[in-house]
């Protein structure tokens, strides 16, 4: 599922391309992952893109709002004119835009399309009133972010407070949002902590070390535009590239490149698949 550098690199080139269109039309292919009514956005002018935790929300000048979630397979694809020269879409694009995938499409003025597809379908689009949206449950319910209110002291007391493993901590969107799996990995790696510490446990020096190294893979994420792992694409149509930079995630079998006396072993926590070096994060 796409994390902080992901869900920040689609609402940053979602703002480029779409602020100043207007949504002439929507044309929902699949009711299913659409609530609110589509006539209280048409006509309404697109005035930029927010982010709470995983969720992107497109905000017009008419009092409403577009929210949504990507889940695992959801793609935001962009053509129009505030795309210059725009190269080949991604093979991730499955069916290409607009297909058998392609669920909604914003029609906007001056020749541009908005197109959401989902294979999986997991993902959904909202509509809301702006003044509403800081006020639903799942935003109220998220926890600081790192870039955002997630200090080191209160990262320090999040900790404080759980016997939990510190993975399964730092992936608790209640307690800080935006970080997931492959984030989680590559910062327990980076500052030497296993997966399956309790988080009450650990010393200060080593929930700074922590602190420092998840926000350096999530800088690193947002430099490579995110990891397509899986689905995800940003809306120009192509892949992250955090994938090919990642420290531990995805490394099973490979020498760790810190120590080089072990090779990475993967086993499931918290039903998320965990990479780890026997050796520098005992």
């Amino acid at each position: 599922m796409p994390e902080l550098p992901e869900v920040e690199t689609m609402k940053l080139q979602l703002g480029q391309f779409l602020t100043g269109h207007n949504i002439k039309d929507v044309e929902i292919r699949n009711l299913k992952i659409f609530s609110g009514n589509p006539k209280d956005i048409i006509g309404g002018k697109i005035v930029g893109t927010r982010r709470f935790g995983k969720v992107s929300v497109i905000d017009l000048s008419n009092g409403y709002s577009i929210l949504t979630h990507v889940k695992l397979t959801g793609q935001f694809i962009y053509r129009g004119p505030n795309l210059v020269s725009p190269e080949k879409l991604s093979p991730k694009v499955t069916g290409g835009v607009p297909g058998p995938h392609t669920l909604v499409i914003f029609h906007l003025d001056k020749g541009g399309e908005l197109y959401y597809n989902d294979v999986r379908r997991f993902g959904w689009i909202r509509i809301e009133k702006t003044q509403d949206v800081e006020k639903e449950k799942f935003i109220v319910k998220l926890g600081p972010e790192p870039f955002k209110g997630l200090t080191l002291q209160v990262f320090q007391i999040i900790l404080s407070k759980t016997k939990r493993p510190v993975k399964i901590v730092i992936m608790d969107q209640e307690k800080m949002g935006g970080v997931g799996n492959i984030y989680a990995t590559d910062a327990l790696w980076l500052s030497k902590i296993s997966p399956r510490t309790t988080a009450n446990s650990l010393q200060p020096e080593k929930i700074e070390e922590l602190y420092n190294a998840i926000l350096t893979v999530l800088k690193s994420g947002l430099k490579y535009g995110g990891a397509s792992e899986l689905a995800f694409v940003t809306p120009d149509g192509r892949e992250g590239q955090y994938q090919n930079h990642t420290l531990a995630y995805g490394h099973t079998g490979e020498p760790c490149d810190r120590c080089h006396k072990a090779v990475f072993q993967k086993y499931f926590l918290g039903g998320r698949g965990t990479y780890v070096c026997p050796v520098c994060q005992k």
